[in-house]
């Protein structure tokens, strides 16, 4: 027997207990009997000690467990829920709303035997994200799908325990594991193929310079974004493997965010896209004015690394520009709120879908596979970038809507 069986069954014993005590001490009380009496009687004490008080003893018991508890009667009563079970709102005006759940439950009421499943629910579920920053990176856009593992018995007439188990995250991550190894492969394998056969096409095209020249400028330009992954993966790795805040010391906001935007001058340029720089809402240069300090008056400073914050924000300019259509604008806002500083990029382009928002910081996932090849993507940007900011000691979030474009949010502690 695994050591999580073994404790579901001791809750369940314990919740037993605590129920049967719960309910002598009702009628106790109906009766007149004294809360002093002699508790000698076997369920008048705690199951782990008859100096303990039975209900606070059994109640942060079930509290601290792994797992979260449902009691209900047959018909899908609740008469308890623990605190972990709030999360996972099955439970609506002390009823059990689940119908999967309900199914098992039915099954254990008609023969008594204890059931455990993994299930996948269906249930809807408010969005808890109201402070208009949208998703964090790591954070799973609120869903209607759970999948829990569930475990019922009966614990007393007509009562049964229903226990918990939350495997949401690490089915995602399952999936998120499958889909890197597929991609990664696919991404690897597409360039090198390619370059395969254009040098198979050159050779029986030998005698055709206007062909050669072709299809050796097709090598050229699959060899580079052979390296480019390589090179991507490397940096992924690099950020992913750095020690957090190494060479951190307190530097200029501004000063670094503009050399990230320089970085992205000449991609900008090509599509006639402006770059917009502000501070506390206040426009200022992209590049420092001949003649005028580098430091304003009202820059902050944050305790980072040079390199991987300009990369960070270099990272979002970049996909900023990639995705917006020509002639539009792009934002770059620093902002102080309370002891944090906000850096914010905000594009015109062709935002993002919802359902996707939740994935878009996942290593090789693209919302459009082939508008991102066409645009030169390697799906690892907004990974590096997450692992960056990590770096940094701060938060990215994104916030988006089809047609409306993008913000992405970077919070750092002011230094």
């Amino acid at each position: 027997m695994e050591i999580w069986q073994v404790v579901v069954l001791v809750v369940a014993v314990a919740v037993a207990a605590a129920i049967g005590a719960a309910v002598a001490y009702g009628r106790g009380r109906e009766t007149g009997e004294s809360e002093s009496r002699p508790r000698s009687a076997e369920g008048d004490h705690s199951l782990f000690g008859e100096d303990l008080p039975v209900l606070p003893t059994e109640r942060r018991f079930v509290e601290v467990m792994p797992y979260a508890l449902i009691v209900a009667d047959s018909a899908g009563a609740v008469a308890y829920a623990s605190k972990g079970a709030d999360p996972l709102n099955l439970v609506r005006n002390g009823r059990l709303v689940a119908e999967d759940i309900g199914e098992v439950l039915a099954l254990v009421v008609a023969d008594g035997q204890v059931r455990e499943r993994e299930l996948k629910v269906t249930l809807p579920r408010p969005d808890r994200r109201q402070d208009g920053r949208g998703v964090r990176a790591g954070e799973a856009v609120p869903t209607d799908t759970l999948y829990l593992r569930v475990r019922i018995g009966a614990i007393a007439d007509d009562l049964f325990a229903i226990f918990l188990h939350d495997m949401s995250e690490q089915r995602r991550f399952e999936a998120m594991r499958r889909d890197f190894i597929t991609n990664v492969s696919h991404e690897l394998k597409t360039p090198s193929g390619a370059i395969s056969l254009l040098a198979e096409t050159i050779t029986d095209a030998a005698d055709d310079p206007d062909a050669v020249r072709y299809f050796a400028g097709r090598i050229t330009k699959e060899s580079q974004r052979l390296t480019e992954l390589v090179h991507k993966l490397i940096e992924l790795q690099r950020a992913q493997d750095a020690p957090a805040m190494s060479d951190a010391k307190p530097m200029s906001v501004v000063a670094m965010t503009r050399e990230s935007i320089a970085a992205n001058e000449v991609q900008a340029d090509a599509k006639r896209i402006g770059i917009v720089l502000s501070l506390n809402g206040r426009v200022i240069p992209v590049e420092v004015p001949e003649g005028e300090p580098e430091t304003l008056d009202d820059d902050v400073l944050v305790r980072v690394g040079r390199e991987p914050f300009t990369t960070a924000v270099k990272n979002l300019v970049e996909n900023a520009i990639h995705y917006s259509p020509a002639h539009t604008t792009v934002s770059v806002g620093v902002g102080v709120v309370g002891d944090r500083v906000r850096i914010r990029v905000v594009d015109q382009g062709i935002g993002i879908p919802k359902e996707s928002l939740g994935r878009i910081f996942e290593r090789f996932y693209r919302v459009d596979p082939a508008r991102s090849r066409e645009t030169g993507g390697s799906g690892l940007g907004l990974a590096i970038t997450k692992h960056c900011v990590q770096e940094c000691g701060g938060t990215i979030s994104v916030w988006s809507r089809e047609g409306e474009g993008s913000t992405f949010t970077i919070e750092l502690p002011v230094a």
